[in-house]
């Protein structure tokens, strides 16, 4: 029996290290290299959308109502490329299958297999484009019910000040991941921004860094203000830079010159000579230093402008740990 068609996809190339739009016996190459995901991922969207053209159903197929959804939607949205990726991921399971066929047991089984979060976003996704045939293609039959799975709550694992210690003094063994980690407790930036961080992004003259990447796209809800660098911080960079120049290196974090696309294996490394356990991940430097800003009483407008953070996020999730933290109400 042939196996079903998993739909139009990325592949990774392993010989040339780039990635592939698979559909069926189909390869297209996209010319992206590994670390470009958006825009592999935006190719991804834009073949979908050229190539099918769905036929208006009261009962479609999945496929169709993610197609007509990608063609007809995304293009006008700034998450254009992230949805192309969900719905690369819902092809996987959901292709054959009806909309009538979504219901809470295949709900379920779709999420079995991923990590919470991941599966929540792929089926608000699928929610969405469910919702959007309904409304501009074709009224279903049955209008389904998406069964999200529950929403993680905010992960707060943050360093105290002998963790990190513990932390840098491991990470020096393994310089890639000490700039890392040094950028991470000092600037709070996503791993994102941090592992494509050139150096022309940086000011040192007047200790600023720009974590928006020329060209880059900047999503609404995540933002890439520009960050101001402390005193001491910019000596260690400028120290950094020389050796750098040196060798004509553009990316401040890098291995042997290279620009490091993941930190799996090193980062794993590092934090086990640290004696930290698995919840302590690349983003736990972000929360570390949210948290270390809001203990230091910084004003929760400035520090959110720091770390790219919307205010309420902030208050949200680090506010009980400013020494202020409901101090009037306490003496009522």
């Amino acid at each position: 029996m042939p196996r079903r068609s998993q739909g139009p996809r990325l592949y990774l190339d392993p010989r040339r290290k780039q990635w592939v739009i698979r559909d069926g016996e189909a390869f297209i190459r996209t010319g992206c290299p590994t670390g470009d995901n958006e825009s592999a991922e935006k190719q991804l969207a834009d073949y979908i959308a050229s190539k099918y053209k769905p036929k208006a159903s009261p009962a479609p197929l999945i496929d169709d109502v993610l197609i007509y959804y990608a063609a007809s939607h995304l293009p006008d949205t700034a998450a254009k490329a992230k949805a192309a990726h969900n719905i690369s991921n819902l092809s996987k399971f959901w292709s054959g299958k009806k909309s009538d066929q979504v219901n809470a047991d295949n709900c379920k089984a779709y999420a079995k297999d991923r990590p919470k979060a991941a599966a929540r976003r792929d089926l608000e996704v699928l929610r969405a484009a469910l919702l959007y045939w309904n409304k501009n293609k074709m009224a279903l039959n049955r209008v389904p019910v998406v069964v999200l799975p529950e929403k993680s709550g905010p992960r707060e694992r943050w360093l105290t000040r002998e963790e990190a210690k513990r932390l840098r003094l491991a990470a020096m063994r393994q310089p890639h991941v000490y700039r890392f980690v040094m950028l991470g407790l000092k600037t709070g930036s996503r791993s994102e921004v941090m592992l494509t961080l050139k150096w022309s992004q940086i000011d040192l003259e007047h200790g600023v860094m720009t974590r928006k990447a020329e060209g880059t796209i900047e999503r609404a809800n995540k933002k890439k203000p520009p960050v101001r660098l402390g005193r001491s911080f910019v000596r260690l960079l400028r120290r950094w830079k020389r050796q750098d120049d040196k060798a004509g290196i553009e990316y401040v974090v890098h291995y042997h010159g290279e620009r490091i696309e993941k930190l799996r294996r090193s980062w794993a490394t590092v934090r086990s000579d640290a004696k930290l356990g698995p919840d302590v991940t690349p983003h736990t430097l972000r929360h570390t230093r949210a948290t270390w800003l809001m203990q230091a009483g910084i004003d929760p407008w400035e520090a959110a402008g720091s770390l790219g953070m919307s205010l309420r996020v902030l208050e949200t999730v680090y506010g009980k740990h400013s020494p202020d933290y409901q101090a009037n109400a306490a003496e009522v």
